[in-house]
């Protein structure tokens, strides 16, 4: 499994540096190696953590995308969030080339230290849940239960707004407003996903309805 997933992330990486290198024109662009570095090291290092914390997650995490018995609404999700995802890295890569931003040095750092706030975050969410799959499903076969405890006692769905940090927190890094204007689209597809789990989790998981009724907000704490 642990060769599993370094390769995976190695792919990952290498994917990502492909798409932004390519479509900057150009390898000179110390944000970006800085980005793709800490991303080498993050991957493995929290995947190397669930190993030793929580090997069913681990595993969980690194199966397919698509999966027999996700709901039809989650694979189109998913497919479009892939190509959003492809595009908004597209867009800071033109960006770069066109030279088209000029963020200043210390929104730069700030975006660094939003990267590194989400993966603490999502580490915080996987401590909390064991079930926190990729897509959306009841995992029977796990024990699957209603969690409460941690950020789940303060809204419904903490691991989204946890990426979210990460995809206004990287166009800061990359110094690309495009990339910027680009993430809110990321919170309205979170949004949306919210609702597919929701009607998954209160049709298949005993007492998420009670749940439902205790923890009122979705996302954002005294706003949805």
């Amino acid at each position: 499994m642990i060769a599993k997933l370094l390769l995976q992330n190695t792919l990952f990486v290498v994917a990502m540096a492909a798409l932004l290198f390519a479509t900057s024109g150009s390898l000179h662009w110390p944000a970006a190696w800085v980005f793709l570095m800490t991303s080498a090291i993050i991957g493995p290092a929290c995947g190397l953590w669930l190993a030793w914390t929580d090997p069913a997650l681990l595993a969980e995490r690194m199966r397919p995308t698509f999966q027999a018995g996700q709901p039809a609404a989650d694979k189109k999700f998913m497919l479009i969030f892939v190509a959003v995802t492809l595009v908004w890295l597209i867009a800071i890569g033109l960006d770069r080339r066109a030279h088209a931003s000029n963020v200043p040095q210390a929104l730069q750092v700030i975006g660094f230290v939003m990267y590194l706030l989400s993966t603490v975050f999502v580490m915080w969410v996987f401590r909390e849940n064991s079930f926190a799959a990729p897509i959306v499903k009841v995992q029977a076969e796990r024990g699957h239960h209603v969690i409460s405890t941690g950020p789940y006692a303060i809204v419904r769905h903490p691991m989204y707004g946890s990426i979210m940090l990460f995809f206004f927190g990287v166009p800061l890094l990359l110094g690309s407003w495009w990339g910027f204007l680009i993430a809110p689209l990321f919170a309205v597809l979170f949004a949306v996903r919210t609702g597919i789990e929701e009607r998954a989790l209160a049709a298949d998981l005993p007492d998420y309805a009670d749940y439902a009724v205790r923890v009122r907000y979705r996302l954002l704490p005294g706003v949805w």
